[in-house]
């Protein structure tokens, strides 16, 4: 999503976020990421001023202290950026892609089972489809990417073969030349 992405040149405007909806957005990621609850004060302050700052292509980046921590694309679900993910991985769904897979993954390409179902892959057996998943690669800390599921984790299982997740947001692409 972000490979095209030219940071200040693709912004159309940026204007503060109400209280009101900053708490909304709050609740709607508690309700997304449950785990979340317990640190969303932290990630969120009350004095902190939340920044809506549209882009092109419909895209919306939610900043906070100079960092982008959130972003949604058109009015579709509002989607945790990695540095958000960095500060409380264990927070969202994770998937785990073996070493061959992580230069393709950096790369910006999308995810493919036989990298997930591999036997240094994970691919937890609870992962649905059409959820966000963050990506870790074997043998690293730091999360690699954002993804969209395009099939549960039994139907990879099942096909071993083919995309199993969209890749939306890797580290490295151009979502971080924006501040």
């Amino acid at each position: 999503m972000f490979k095209k992405f030219n940071g200040k040149d693709d912004v159309k405007g940026t204007t503060p976020v109400k209280s009101s909806v900053q708490r909304a957005i709050k609740s709607k990621l508690v309700e997304t990421y449950p785990k979340l609850e317990s640190v969303i004060n932290d990630l969120f302050p009350k004095k902190s001023q939340l920044l809506q700052v549209k882009c092109e292509d419909r895209i919306t980046l939610y900043c906070m202290n100079g960092e982008v921590l959130l972003f949604e694309h058109y009015n579709g679900p509002i989607i945790p950026s990695l540095r958000l993910v960095h500060k409380c991985p264990d927070a969202f769904p994770q998937v785990c892609v073996d070493r061959g897979a992580i230069k393709f993954v950096l790369s910006g390409a999308n995810i493919m089972i036989p990298g997930l179902t591999s036997a240094t892959g994970d691919l937890p057996d609870d992962i649905p489809k059409d959820v966000f998943v963050v990506v870790m690669a074997e043998g690293k800390e730091a999360a690699t990417a954002i993804g969209y599921t395009k099939m549960s984790a039994q139907e990879m299982k099942k096909v071993g073969k083919g995309i199993g997740i969209e890749n939306v947001h890797y580290l490295g692409d151009n979502l971080v030349c924006l501040l």
